[in-house]
């Protein structure tokens, strides 16, 4: 591990070197290493980092070992090491969601993304860690408890997928499980500097607490270094489980078989115009694509005034129910008054607002649709992932009152949401930098459906600007 100028790599001589995971699995199919060595690897590196990042929310060391060495372990990722965050059921590991309030409990029974992920083959090392239910762009909880960024961590990781990410730019793991209600794969991925695809809705099985919600506005996915890990993690996937009403994605491994026309938006319309290295990176990649041959367009996103304030009550209605423990879902143990500032101050926010609960999830079950009709005449559309750079730790601490945190939170969080009310698909991109070096995420949305459309052309920007890698800093 090399920890200098704020920085933390994992990167080293062992057999996990500077492979994603795809060439992590290549190597293991072909024998050059065992499963047992790369867990190993992997446990190591964690457990080198965690000290400064904070990544880890559980270990299951004990039990990823015994996976490792029975060689029946199958899949496009068969042996690779990985990590789930902190929120999906996994047998025999706690499903804390980032709350003190939750009781620590093995769990019982594996979810249905959760088989879905393991079929590929991979196996977890660990839980990540994660805000309280996940309802913030950092992760950061009560009392300092707070995930580091590798790139400097004196910054957020973005969140709420913040460990996972963390872990796997460091070079911890090659890749790893986060999923997406708000922005939450885009954002820690634009923060550290991966690639975040936040699939349409129903492309992947849900978790049974994300499948009761009246809008599915949660989606899992991956986090990774690579747009191949990516796209394979998608093909392994589908392999376990395919949607027959969406495109299968099937396998991807070069760019778009046509110039594609791409609209660009800089500033949301919700927020304040976007900083200056925000901008530029979107400036940036949009002269990337026209000089790969694409015709790239200003665009106004057809997205009705009232969508901001619908989403905000809809994220206050989810955090009302957690706060009450509806229906017991988290057990006689559950303990309200360890919850947070944030989702106390959510939970009293929809007390307030509650009468126009049928309006506003009645709109927002309609989004979908409405966004399939007004995408416009562009495939696709370049946008910043955030509306300013990931901020440093304490902007968006968790002890701060609500007004302060929620203020803060909707300022910065200005473009992620709409495709999680409408199930379309949407890519984070490493393609742009501060002007002190952290990573600075891009993001391409698409029709619903239309996930490979996204991983075409991320093909094809990695391949004319590769994205930078903690590996190389060493």
């Amino acid at each position: 591990m090399t920890v200098a100028t704020g920085r933390v790599s994992a990167f080293t001589d062992d057999v996990l070197g500077t492979d994603d995971a795809t060439g992590v699995a290549e190597r293991i199919a072909g024998g050059e290493i065992s499963a047992a060595e790369a867990v190993d690897a992997a446990i190591a590196r964690v457990a080198a980092v965690n000290g400064a990042l904070n990544a880890v929310a559980a270990t299951d060391h004990d039990r990823a070992r015994r996976r490792a060495s029975t060689g029946r372990v199958r899949g496009a990722f068969a042996g690779v090491p990985t990590a789930t965050k902190d929120n999906i059921h996994v047998a025999g590991m706690p499903t804390g969601m980032g709350s003190r309030a939750i009781p620590s409990q093995p769990g019982t029974f594996d979810g249905a993304f959760t088989k879905q992920f393991l079929d590929t083959g991979a196996i977890p090392v660990c839980s990540t860690t994660m805000p309280e239910f996940g309802w913030t762009a950092t992760t950061e909880r009560v009392g300092g408890d707070v995930t580091r960024n590798p790139w400097d961590t004196a910054y957020s990781t973005g969140g709420s997928s913040g460990g996972s990410a963390a872990l796997v730019a460091s070079g911890a793991l090659p890749f790893a499980h986060g999923n997406d209600g708000g922005g939450s794969i885009r954002i820690p991925a634009a923060a550290c500097g991966l690639v975040g695809l936040k699939p349409s809705r129903g492309r992947l099985r849900l978790d049974e607490g994300n499948a009761t919600m009246p809008v599915k506005v949660v989606v899992d996915g991956v986090l990774t270094r690579s747009v191949r890990d990516t796209a394979r993690f998608f093909e392994a996937a589908e392999r376990s489980y395919r949607n027959p009403r969406l495109q299968p994605i099937g396998q991807v491994a070069d760019g778009p078989a046509r110039p594609l026309r791409i609209g660009v938006m800089v500033d949301s319309p919700f927020t304040p115009p976007s900083d200056t290295d925000t901008r530029a990176a979107v400036e940036r990649t949009g002269k990337l694509l026209e000089s790969l041959g694409h015709s790239v367009v200003e665009y106004d996103a057809p997205i009705p005034k009232f969508f901001k304030a619908d989403f905000e009550d809809y994220w206050s209605l989810l955090a009302y129910a957690v706060s009450s423990n509806r229906g017991g879902m988290f057990g006689s143990d559950f303990d309200a008054s360890q919850l947070d500032p944030l989702t106390l101050g959510l939970a009293k926010r929809f007390r307030r607002r509650a009468h126009r609960a049928p309006l506003f999830i009645a709109r927002l079950a309609a989004s979908g649709a409405v966004q399939q009709r007004r995408f416009g005449d562009v495939d696709l559309v370049l946008s910043p992932v955030l509306t300013h750079t990931p901020p440093k730790i304490g902007h968006l601490n968790a002890d701060q009152t609500f007004e302060e945190h929620f203020e803060k939170l909707v300022r910065y969080a200005g473009f992620t949401p709409l495709a999680n009310a409408t199930g379309a698909p949407a890519i984070s991109l490493p393609l742009g930098e501060t002007t002190d070096g952290r990573p600075v995420g891009v993001m391409l949305s698409a029709r619903l459906g239309e996930d490979r459309r996204l991983l075409e052309i991320a093909f094809d920007l990695e391949e004319a600007s590769p994205f930078a890698s903690l590996a190389a800093q060493d």
